[in-house]
Order: structure tokens, then sequence, then C-alpha cells
């Protein structure tokens, strides 16, 4: 769901992009349909793509704030990217004066990377390329600034947005000049790109350690006792009381790290004179307390089942 149009030469290089993006929900075989007449130009528009995903069954979800380029360093990247079921899929151009490079990534591994030197380039799916392609062998004129090289992309980008909802009709424009010659363009890019996937890796890094904590708070969290038993006071020092975990609980901090295996002892905190050394302590009502007359106590602690 994406047109990307660079151009990549000895004045520099211009890219334009769309900022759509779709997602989709419903049926396998009912999608593949939809997406056949989607990229076959079959639905010219959002109105009838709407209309017809309702049709199939399938629930789909347009904007069109997506960020498909960006300057790294000297240089233009743009992005397309797919989703899979447990990578995603990104195929990128970077784009500088006097040479490119085009890197295509599953997650943060790179599975190929080849450079050019100069040209126009399209990423997109075939529909909206071949009417791109039409475009710009009608409209191209070599000797133009870079200037008119990006309002003409994106007069292309609009007239193509008007005939597939695969493209949006909002757009990004980038310019970048800087003096390199051929070789110097390659290195350039060579250690722009190496850093910016080094960047992924560790994004993506973090996102993992991210996800398996948010897995872990949710696990957590569905453990959290609201009522039972929770042990007994085995030791009382004024306010403060000593209780021995049953052989079902566990004491827990905010970070979900534990505190106290079953059978352990964790503090307490009780207002109460009456209390006494075996008295049980449990937890009614989401309301931690002891179990012969109720008496409210407090901890800093999350109490948990194994």
């Amino acid at each position: 769901m994406s047109l990307i149009i660079a151009y990549i030469g000895k004045k520099g290089c211009v890219m334009a992009a769309d900022k759509r993006k779709i997602g989709y929900f419903g049926d396998k075989e009912k999608l593949e349909t939809l997406e056949e007449e989607l990229y076959s130009g079959a639905i010219e528009n959002d109105d009838t793509f709407l209309k017809r995903a309702e049709e199939l069954g399938i629930s789909i979800k347009i904007t069109d704030d997506a960020s498909k380029l960006k300057v790294v360093g000297n240089s233009i990247r743009g992005e397309v990217s797919t989703k899979g079921t447990f990578e995603t899929k990104r195929r990128r151009i970077y784009g500088t004066t006097n040479g490119y490079q085009i890197v295509e990534l599953l997650g943060s591994e790179t599975k190929s990377r080849k450079a050019g030197k100069k040209g126009i380039i399209l990423f997109g799916n075939q529909y909206a390329k071949h009417l791109a392609e039409s475009l710009i062998s009608k409209k191209w004129k070599s000797s133009q600034s870079l200037r008119y090289m990006g309002e003409l992309f994106e007069g292309i980008l609009a007239e193509v947005a008007s005939k597939t909802p695969t493209v949006g009709d909002k757009f990004d424009v980038l310019i970048q000049q800087p003096n390199f010659t051929l070789t110097e363009a390659q290195n350039h890019l060579d250690r722009t790109i190496d850093n910016d996937i080094k960047v992924l890796t560790k994004f993506r890094q973090e996102l993992t350690e991210q996800l398996v904590q948010q897995s872990i708070a949710i696990d957590m969290a569905n453990k959290i006792i609201t009522k039972g038993d929770i042990g007994r006071v085995v030791d009382i020092d004024g306010n403060m009381l000593y209780v021995q975990l049953n052989d079902k609980t566990q004491a827990m901090d905010g970070n979900w790290k534990q505190l106290a295996a079953p059978g352990q002892n964790v503090l307490m905190f009780t207002e109460s004179d009456n209390v006494k050394i075996g008295d049980k302590v449990v937890i009614e009502n989401e309301d931690l307390c002891l179990k012969k007359d109720k008496s409210s106590l407090k901890c800093d602690i999350i109490l948990c089942s194994l």
C-alpha cells in the first residue's frame, strides 16, 4: 500500500511518497479476492474499496499518516513494508547525489543489498507503478531542477491516487543534494546504511524486551490474589507482623520480581492490638486482613498465586 518515486543523479536525490496505510482483518480467501481486485485496478476509489470490503466481510482501516521517507545522514531513505505473521519485510531505497542502494530486510536481517549510480526508481504495487511509469514518460524533463522534479512527482502521486485506493492523497517530498562523487556517494551510503540497520536491530531488541515484560505483567496480573488464604502470623514486633506465606502464595514487587517464595516470611502492618502468633491472614472482598476478626492489614508487596 505505497508508492515511492525516487530520482537519483548528479544534481542530488528527490523522493516523493504517499502516506497511506491499510489494515485488514477477515477470512483469508475473501481477503485474497479483495486484494486481487484491488491490485488489478478493478477498484478505483476509496468508496468502492470500502463497499467491496463490506460485501466480502473484510474489516479494513485506512490511514494517511504513515511517514515512508526519512533523511538519514546526507541521504534520503524510502521504505515500504509488509507485516507477516512473525516478521516484517522491509524494502528500502537510500539515495544521495550520484548514488543509491536498495536493501531488503526480514526483521533486521539483510536479505539483499545492491547499489546503483543514477535513475528513477519506483517502489509500490504493480498497478500503481504502471500508472506512475506512464505519467513519468509523458511529463519527464531531465534538465529541470530538483524542486521541479519534486513537484512533478507530487503531481504524479496525486493522479495515481485518483485511480487506485492503494495510494493515498497526502504526500511527502524530500530533497538532498550533497556534493558527492560516485565513490564518495557509495562510501557514504555504506556507512549510513550499516548504522541505520544497527539502529533498527537495537530498536527491535528493545521492543522484544518490552513485549516480554508486558506479557509477564499480564500473566502476573492475572495471578493477583483477590480472595483466599495467604498465610499465618509467625512473629510480632509492635505494629509489624511477620507473616509466613502458605504453599500457594508468593510476594512480588512492582516490577513483578519475586520478593518471597511460598513458605517465606513477608512484612505486614496492623493497627490492631489483638494479634496472636498463629493467626491466619486472608484476603476477603479484595481486602487483606486477619481471618478471625477482619482486622485490616497493609503491606508493600503484591500477593500472587503460583
